[in-house]
Order: structure tokens, then sequence, then C-alpha cells
């Protein structure tokens, strides 16, 4: 959140009317400490993009990096402040403390600090005598010197301080009336917030609690948590601080974070709004939670957790043909929010636990109003299951489910072409490559089409094939294309004749589907997949299909 006095009028700059004020902080570091996960390289670009969504989401505070320890930080504040206009937080540089035996004023990465020009600073400080030792290798006197220096010096430049306290929980088990001390000297020296953090991960919700209740009796201060996520309750300890007393989160967009990440900030700002009632977002944006949250795995190029609370595309699904009994009298019998409260939906799955009412709330989902056809409704159940039994995986393959309901419903399947036959052929050569080739023979419109083309392998040989014999016909199929394709060998123990599950994932560039293949080789199975993804694709672009 913007401070409460932050608000402008027609500036373009924060505008805090429509804000919370300053009694509650959450605050971002994705840019920084999110950025550490492995397999997470940020470029500025990438940097300034996932900034402008955080802003757009309305979290307060941006933590950005840490200017002048690397070229790539340096750059982004200095975008930051000529490309980028930030509505609801402000943007945060983050730095250590002066470093020992050296005077504040000439300490370059403090003026690098400065330089960054962001309104915000948050330092880090040792809060933990081994490590003020071992580390920094300085006295434990010293060390709450560099603090007082540091926070008191940035505050008389006109920046506003955070302390984040390396180590805090670890440190205050060890000497606890040293930690309290780095709080106590922080906050004289001017720092609006100081941040207990549990930076091995270690902590519990009950060990969290305590130690932040009594240190907020003990000092005084404002206290935040900074929670990474090693024993799997960083969410947890996030709101057991809160619980406690702290007024400030420090969090990143999904989790990202170091070794096995950090807190959540889309779980922690939920949990805040819904079960605390407390108001942490500008009006509106909680209903933005899913979208920003797939927007940023996007820019960081990770594919979005499926199981994600809140955000996840199976947050709020549902399989069990028991749930699907209840939710269809009432959605909140299996749910613990209406999913629309944070910008995702309900899904029903549709498999071999499904029953009666899991098939009619799928069709309501897919808008096909099955009524009271209880006799289309016991044909589609039984036609799954038995499919189901045979390999057949409907619930990741909706675009193959809806087909299937579709011509129970219709009386007769919506296909717009007829295969008299098909061929893959795989070519051994004597330099080591190979060739694919594949012949398709099949009847579309009255006509019969033989059409043959060359691939990367037999399935990108077979989808040529079709694409050649069918384009002319159904244009539409042009814009098209394959984007996933997943195996999966369903009974191991039969070895190389095992059955062979295929997924499809295919898309017009407006959407994506998803069709599955059952066969006992590969390349049978991938064709029924790439069959139904085509047909489906065709009814999509609203073709009728053939007499």
């Amino acid at each position: 959140m913007t401070d409460a006095t932050d608000a402008t009028d027609e500036s373009g700059k924060p505008d805090a009317s429509d804000a919370p004020d300053d009694s509650f902080h959450v605050f971002d570091t994705t840019l920084r400490d999110g950025a550490q996960r492995e397999g997470i390289n940020l470029t500025v670009a990438d940097k300034l993009t996932i900034a402008r969504h955080l802003d757009d989401y309305g979290v307060g505070f941006i933590e950005g990096g840490w200017p002048g320890a690397n070229p790539r930080d340096t750059e982004f504040f200095r975008r930051a402040r000529q490309e980028t206009d930030f509505r609801h937080a402000r943007l945060v540089a983050f730095g250590a403390t002066r470093k020992a035996g050296v005077r504040v004023e000439e300490d370059p990465q403090v003026a690098a600090l400065l330089e960054s020009e962001a309104p915000v600073i948050t330092l880090v400080a040792k809060s933990h005598t081994r490590h003020v030792e071992l580390a920094l290798r300085t006295t434990p006197e010293e060390n709450l010197a560099m603090i007082r220096d540091t926070v008191s010096y940035l505050r008389g430049k006109g920046r506003r301080v955070f302390l984040d306290c390396e180590h805090f929980f670890d440190g205050y088990a060890l000497d606890a009336g040293y930690a309290k001390e780095v709080v106590r000297t922080a906050s004289a020296a001017g720092a609006d917030v100081v941040v207990l953090c549990d930076t091995n991960g270690g902590m519990l919700p009950a060990q969290v609690g305590a130690v932040v209740r009594t240190v907020l009796a003990d000092t005084g201060a404002r206290l935040g948590i900074h929670a990474q996520d090693d024993t799997g309750c960083a969410v947890a300890n996030t709101l057991a601080a809160v619980d406690a007393g702290a007024t400030h989160v420090q969090c990143t967009a999904n989790g990202y974070g170091e070794r096995v990440g950090n807190s959540n900030l889309f779980p922690v700002v939920a949990a805040l709004e819904l079960k605390y009632g407390r108001r942490v977002l500008p009006e509106g944006k909680l209903a933005e939670t899913t979208r920003i949250s797939h927007a940023i795995a996007e820019v960081v190029n990770l594919t979005p957790a499926t199981h994600q609370p809140y955000v996840g595309v199976s947050a709020f699904a549902h399989k069990a043909g028991l749930h699907a009994s209840a939710i269809k009298i009432d959605p909140d019998l299996y749910q613990h929010i209406d999913p629309a409260l944070v910008g995702n939906t309900m899904r029903m799955l549709v498999s071999d636990m499904a029953g009666r009412a899991s098939i009619e709330l799928k069709g309501r989902e897919l808008g096909i109003d099955l009524g009271e056809d209880r006799a289309v409704i016991g044909r589609v159940v039984e036609r799954v299951k038995e499919r189901e039994l045979a390999g057949y995986t409907y619930e990741a393959a909706d675009a193959s489910f809806e087909l299937l309901l579709r011509e129970e419903v219709e009386g007769r399947a919506r296909r717009y072409f007829r295969v008299e036959s098909w061929r893959a052929i795989v070519e051994d050569r004597p330099d080591g490559t190979h060739a694919n080739e594949a012949t398709v023979k099949l009847w579309a419109k009255g006509e019969r089409i033989v059409a043959t083309a060359e691939g990367n392998g037999p399935v990108n040989a077979l989808d040529r094939a079709l694409r050649v014999g069918l384009e002319r016909i159904y244009p539409q199929l042009a814009q098209m294309e394959l984007v996933d394709y997943r195996v999966r060998i369903l009974e191991g123990r039969m070895g190389t004749g095992s059955i062979t599950r295929v997924l499809v994932s295919t898309s017009d560039g407006q959407g994506e589907w998803s069709t599955v293949g059952v066969a006992e080789n590969v390349i049978a199975a991938s064709w029924q997949a790439l069959d139904d993804a085509y047909a489906y694709g065709l009814m999509r672009a609203g073709v009728p299909p053939q007499e």
C-alpha cells in the first residue's frame, strides 16, 4: 500500500484515495528474493514488466533489487524512474548497512542506494551474534553502530527505511537479548519497520507467533515478517506473525525464491482479505489475483502451478461424484470461497469417479444443458467409465469429452472427415539420420483425398499429411497448431506391448484445448488425439460437420 499521505490529484503519481492506509504493508520482493530461484533469470525488461503487474495488483512496496551490487539492478532503477509511473506501489531499493570500520558517508554501496533515487530503502543487517562475528568479522557493538549510523543517515537524506533482521529467529534462539537490541537500535534510529526474517525457513507457526509477540511487547517497534518455505510453513508463519502483531508482510509472487521459495504473495493476500477481513489491496484488485499470478509465471517462463491455492487451475476443480452431487445443490458445500473472488473458476472433472451430477455440471460448464435427460446422462457416465478403464483420461482432455458428450446428445458424432487408412514410415539411413513419411487416405465433403508428407517424426508427418489433405477444404486448420504432446505408458509390466496414452494440446491463437488417444502403439494413439483435436477445432470455429 502507499502511504496515506501519498495521494495526489491528476499528476499521475500514486493515488491512495482508493487504497488502504499505511497501517498495514504488503511488500513484494519477487524482483530481488524471488529472482534467486533456480531457473529464473530476469532481464531488465522482465523486471519492469513484473513490476507493472505487481503495481496493477496493488501491492504497497516493490523491492526492485540491489543497486550497485550488479549492473542489471542499477539499470532497472534507472529505467523504472524514466519508464514506469507507479499508481499504487512505492519502489524499494535493497542494500546493506555500512561496512565495519567505514564511515557511512564514504561507503560506496550506501551511496548507490541513494543514487537509485528509490523513495524507500530496505537494509539487511545481522541479528545473529555468530553471523556478526563469523560473517561480518566484527563485534556485536560495531554491528549495532553500523545499523544505527546507516538508518539515521538514510533517514536524514529523506528516505523511508525498513530494516531486515537476517537470521532473526535463529539468532533469537541463541541470544534473545542481542536480537531484541538490534530491533531497538534500528527503531530508535528511525527505521519505520523492523522485519524479522526466518532466513533458513526452519520455523513453525507457533514458534513464530511466540517470538513476534514477545519482541513486540519488549521493544515497542513496528514489526514485519519475512518467511522462507523450507518447512512448507512460510504462508502459515506469515499469518502467525500477523496474528501476533506484525503489520508488514514480505512475500514473492507464486512463492518464488531461493531453495524451496518464499512466502507466497497470493495466498497471503487472499487470506488477509477473505479470512481476516483486512483490506490490503485497492478496491476490486483481489479479483485480479489469478490473472496476475499467471502473467508473472509467463514472464519468468515457468508453468503456473496447477495446484497452487486460490490461483491454480485445479484450486476449485472437483472430481468425486459425491462432491459433484453436493455442488449441484450448493457450490459452497465443497468450496471454501467463491472462486470468482480471486478471479478463478470452478471446474468439474470427468473421470471414472464421475456420477450423474458430475456429468450434468460439466455439461452446463460446456454450455450443454442436459436438463432431466437421465438416459443421456446415464449413457455418458457408462461410456466415460468404460473408456477410462481402457486408459482414457477425460479430466485432462476436455475437448475429447465434449465431443463424446455432444455425440450422445445429438445422436451422431461431430466428424469432418472419414478416414479410409493412414500409414507412417520411419526409415533408418546408413548415415544415422532418419526419414519420417506419412500417407493418409480419407474422405471429406464427398471427395476422396490422398496426401503424403514428411516430418521430423512419424506423428509430425501424420499431422502434416492431414493438413496437406484437408486445409484446402477446411482453411481454418491453418490457424491451428499443436502446442504440447505428452505420452504415458499405462501397463508397464507388458514392456513394449504396453497400452499407450497420448494427450495433445492444440491452439488456434485464441484458446487452447486438449484431446486424448489410447492404443497399443503410440502412433495409433497419437492419430486418435489428432483426429479429436481437429474435429474440436473446426467445431469451435463454427464449421458444420459433414453429413
